[in-house]
């Protein structure tokens, strides 16, 4: 089976090979009611609601206390580098809410008795009962790999310049990034490997030995005099 929606903004989607279908259902359901709660682009969510002083620090769901806890464990991880409330800017966690939504529906799946299945979140990867191949797209040239992994349980996210142009900003500075072109971070899953591969995009050219350091994570970076780096424990496909 396999299935897409367009959910915050970008293609969702699942390639299920076993397991019970109805827990695809589960999961674009989830997708949606995460999106509805935590975009900083709805009015009524409970994000831009919290932006507006609305909601009381006791009032917030658990789920985005968790969300919220995790953007401050990078903000401090970085130096302040990730920042999810920017001077004359709303409240944005989305770097975080993606990666750890998706990842939740991914399990969803799993819980569903999926064993093997894919959940592609416009280009960032959840993979399970592999080996999947997953293409890691080249920051310069669109219709071109830069390195195809082999993943058989894990996740893939890539952060880059070439979709959005420079909108990564180093919190420190208040300045977009353009010393790295694109940074790929394998993890054990998508809200690490998301949540890390931002937090290093904005730390810059020092964000590639901060991510390499990261436990469970191994990194494929190119900066922008196109040198490439790689950790040795990143699964390439031979």
């Amino acid at each position: 089976m396999r299935r897409v929606e367009h959910i915050m903004g970008l293609p969702i989607s699942v390639d299920l090979r076993d397991g019970d279908t109805a827990a695809v259902d589960r999961a674009f359901e989830w997708l949606r009611e995460a999106d509805a709660r935590f975009s900083p682009f709805r009015a009524d969510s409970e994000v831009s609601r919290l932006d507006r002083d609305e909601l009381a620090p006791t009032a917030l769901s658990p789920e985005l206390v968790h969300v919220l806890d995790l953007c401050e464990h990078y903000r401090l991880a970085t130096g302040g580098a990730f920042q999810v409330r920017l001077p004359g800017r709303r409240l944005d966690p989305c770097a975080v809410v993606k990666g750890w939504a998706v990842q939740r529906a991914a399990d969803l799946l799993a819980v569903g008795g999926a064993a093997r299945f894919v959940v592609n979140a416009g280009g960032d990867v959840v993979a399970s009962g592999g080996p999947w191949r997953v293409g890691v797209r080249h920051p310069l040239v669109a219709d071109r790999f830069c390195v195809v992994l082999d993943v058989t349980d894990g996740a893939v996210a890539t952060s880059a310049r070439y979709e959005r142009g420079d909108h990564i900003v180093d919190g420190r500075t208040g300045a977009p990034v353009t010393e790295l072109l694109s940074m790929t971070v394998y993890a054990p899953s998508l809200t690490v490997a998301d949540a890390t591969a931002t937090a290093a995009f904005a730390m810059g050219s020092e964000g590639i030995a901060w991510a390499a350091a990261q436990d469970g994570c191994e990194v494929y970076a190119v900066d922008a005099a196109e040198r490439v780096y790689r950790t040795p424990g990143l699964p390439v496909a031979v």
